[in-house]
């Protein structure tokens, strides 16, 4: 539920905006008219992936809401403002831009509608669009009504924000500056901007405000989202597990048991008492409650040793301590009974199975000795290793594997039971060069670093490494033509390190387009984006 960030396409589509208009100022010649086409054409690109990444970010937001609405419901109401009023703001920006289009093709608004810049044949033109913006008397035309409009949507998108959080909130869309015209004379925002510029320079202007309210909207929407969790516990594990009804099962009877999706940090180890022989912890019994100490992994896992068969009861508190700072304890209980062996089967690192690596994997049934134990999977292979087993997955598996087991007993192979574990993919690694994937880099260090490698997540357990077999390197100098070239392999080449010795400070270096091979096949791993410092 991360924030919306302008990627470096984005910003360099803004630069190469105040670039053309700086030329615009000067001289007007084909080149640059094509260049503010080609600006364009990245704009309206640009706005239409925005477009589909808020589509999703709404449809995510109104899942959430549908699951609980009365938690969600008021930050749900706050971004249906935020589509209404981004929504409003951008359907008047595109009459606009529809509207001066018309009157310097001399068409209607149908018959332009369509048009490409590109072929727009009076887009070096400027009389038209100044007298629509600018009017006959300065600041009289269209151009201050949409000053109006982006200065009422920024007001009224702020104060749907918390007072406390607006600092952390950048909307942009901002009509406030120190603008001069080329003789250094002040000047106001609509002059700036509309007075005697072209055509195609005000379509890309228009198309970079609709640019600019996506992103606003994208940041609220974000920022409403994170809202509905603010106060909740942070939980970055989710789990799978089984409370049976009970353990001990007549024959002929049904096994019944609840599936139950449970969370935990993994940052937080909760203290857990508890106490045999009762059904809940009182301030009388509470010192004779037993501590469970943690055993290393996520979870805090109970052991209570089985003496005697029949039912045993047992009740113990859990304390955690609330984003707030406050201790809260919650209560359990619980009864089982001790009776003949059951079968266990545990993951050993994760209660999932990965394609491609080795899944170790604990088989055991109380009552039996390994030795005497047998396992078949469903997919894949399972083979001992050790005191435990291990399983690989293919990657032609789908959907779940089921392991059976089986015991050798008086009377033959007899099947104890069977379990069920979901197929996954292993994640992606994170590309990742002199040890950053984003952010400033020294020069000399990018050099030394020589190429990309490839980091699996922190959490993630198993051993594993990607090879990267290709990837794009583009170089921004300032003042200079883009540089680029493609790369087999994750090292840098000669031609590459020689452009980052002659960057300067400042520049821009992208490593695009950056693919890896796992165990089962090609993974894409985005962008890098770094600069010179």
């Amino acid at each position: 539920m991360a924030g919306y960030k302008e990627t470096p396409r984005q910003k360099m589509i803004s630069m190469m905006y105040l670039v053309l208009t700086a030329m615009l100022a000067l001289n007007v010649s084909v080149e640059v008219l094509q260049a503010f086409v080609i600006v364009n054409e990245s704009v309206v690109e640009t706005n239409n992936t925005l477009t589909d990444r808020i589509d999703e970010a709404y449809s995510k937001f109104n899942e959430q809401y549908q699951i609980n609405q009365g938690k969600v419901e008021p930050f749900w109401n706050n971004a249906l403002i935020v589509k209404e009023k981004s929504d409003e703001l951008v359907n008047y920006i595109d009459s606009i831009k529809y509207t001066v289009i018309a009157k310097c093709e001399k068409k209607s608004i149908e018959e332009i509608k369509d048009v490409p810049l590109g072929k727009i044949g009076s887009r070096d033109g400027y009389d038209v669009p100044t007298n629509y913006f600018i009017g006959q008397d300065l600041n009289k035309g269209e151009a201050s009504l949409l000053k109006e409009k982006l200065e009422q949507y920024v007001t009224e998108m702020t104060a749907l924000i918390p007072e406390a959080r607006r600092s952390a909130i950048n909307l942009g869309l901002s009509t406030d500056g120190d603008y001069k015209d080329s003789s250094g004379l002040a000047v106001s925002w609509e002059t700036y901007h509309f007075y005697h510029t072209v055509l195609a320079a005000d379509v890309t202007f228009l198309n970079k405000l609709i640019m600019d309210t996506h992103n606003a909207e994208y940041e609220l929407i974000n920022f409403f989202y994170r809202s509905v969790s603010a106060d909740d516990f942070k939980f970055d594990k989710i789990d799978v597990k089984i409370i049976p009804k009970s353990n001990y099962v007549f024959l002929n009877d049904s096994y019944e048991a609840e599936i139950l999706v449970v969370a935990y940090d993994t940052a937080q180890s909760p203290e857990v008492r508890y106490l045999t022989g009762v059904d809940k912890i009182t301030d009388a019994n509470i010192g004779s409650t037993k501590l469970v100490k943690s055993n290393g992994e996520n979870y805090t896992k109970l052991v209570i040793p089985a003496l005697s068969e029949g039912i045993q009861r047992f009740a113990g508190i859990v304390k955690m301590m609330a984003p707030n700072g406050d201790v809260n304890t919650y209560q359990f209980s619980d009864e089982f009974i001790v009776a003949r062996p059951s079968m266990t089967v545990s993951a050993t690192k994760m209660n999932v199975f990965y394609i491609g690596v080795d899944n170790p994997v604990s088989i055991s049934v109380p009552g039996y000795g390994n030795a005497q134990i047998t396992a078949t999977i469903s997919q894949g292979t399972l083979t001992k290793s050790g005191n435990g087993w291990n399983v690989r997955i293919p990657s032609s598996a789908k959907g779940n594997a089921t392991i059976t087991v089986s015991a050798q007993t008086e009377d033959g192979l007899v099947k104890i039971g069977s379990s069920e574990y979901r197929i996954k993919q292993v994640p992606n690694p994170s590309a990742t060069i002199a040890g950053i994937n984003n952010g400033n880099v020294d020069k000399n260090t990018l050099v030394a670093a020589g190429g990309i490698i490839p980091k699996m997540p922190e959490d993630f357990d198993f051993d594993l490494l990607f090879e990267i077999t290709r990837f794009e390197f583009v170089g921004s100098p300032k003042g200079g033509d883009l540089f680029i070239r493609q790369a087999n392999g994750g090292q840098l080449t000669d031609e590459m390190k020689t452009f980052i010795r002659n960057s300067k400070r400042g520049d821009k270096i992208w490593l695009e387009n950056i693919t890896a091979k796992g165990p089962d096949g090609n993974r894409n791993l985005g962008t890098i984006s770094l600069q010179i410092q």
